[in-house]
């Protein structure tokens, strides 16, 4: 069984608004699939649509995890301006009843790997991008969810952080979660997906694996780039 099932037939931000249109995936075990596209393809409304942040949808969106529990990772990370770093954890630990012991393991665990354990009683309103970006991360990892949706996350990330985030999600994925990744630095794509939702202009263009797709374009040793280009592009 999926861990996650999208339909979408149309969906947009207002009342009559389409953004993207028939876009239909599946998340599996274990699976890290790469919602690739440029900016603007519409991967971002796609994610909000996942989140039941968009009041437009027409379609389905089915969690069947046995937690019913997802991470979601925005681009733009979101804080409350009177919690402190530490608060934002409780906060989140209260929410998805995590025990007072696993809550203290994992937090101090989280905080070391990302280097902010010493800014753990500061405001995030007042951080750096970066540090903003690891604080989200935290809160996604803490909540040991099912299903994490993830966007953009290299942005504004040090190679560090970038490593360390990795090497938590490839520990998620072999305890068998799904993460659903939207990203366009599509060479990063290829060496950590297992497979691809390719967007383009709000519509699907493509799925699979990456010997999925270039069997679709015909082209055997084609990088994920190319074959993007070749489904996109002016030379089909």
């Amino acid at each position: 069984m999926s861990l996650l099932d999208v339909s979408i037939k149309h969906a947009g931000y207002m009342k009559n608004e389409v953004i993207i249109r028939n876009i239909n995936f599946s998340l599996k075990h274990g699976e890290l699939l790469g919602l690739i596209g440029p900016n603007g393809s519409g991967k971002s409304t796609i994610i909000k649509a996942i989140a039941g942040l968009l009041p437009n949808l027409h379609g389905e969106i089915i969690f069947n995890g046995q937690q019913k529990r997802y991470a979601y990772i925005p681009e733009q990370p979101v804080f409350y301006e009177e919690l402190t770093l530490m608060e934002h954890l409780e906060l989140a630990a209260a929410a998805y009843s995590l025990t007072d012991r696993l809550f203290e393991k994992k937090t101090e665990e989280l905080l070391r790997i990302f280097k902010l354990h010493d800014v753990k009683h500061q405001l995030p309103v007042n951080f750096s991008k970066g540090m903003q970006q690891k604080t989200m991360l935290i809160i996604g990892f803490l909540i040991n969810p099912d299903v994490f949706v993830v966007d953009e996350p290299f942005i504004g990330l040090d190679p560090r952080a970038t490593k360390n985030f990795l090497a938590l999600l490839d520990i998620a994925l072999k305890q068998g979660a799904g993460v659903l990744m939207s990203t366009h630095i599509l060479d990063t794509a290829e060496k950590i997906c297992n497979s691809f939702v390719l967007i383009s202009d709000g519509n699907l263009v493509c799925k699979g694996t990456l010997e999925d797709i270039r069997r679709t374009c015909n082209l055997p040793r084609a990088s994920l780039f190319d074959c993007f280009d070749y489904l996109t592009g002016d030379n089909k």
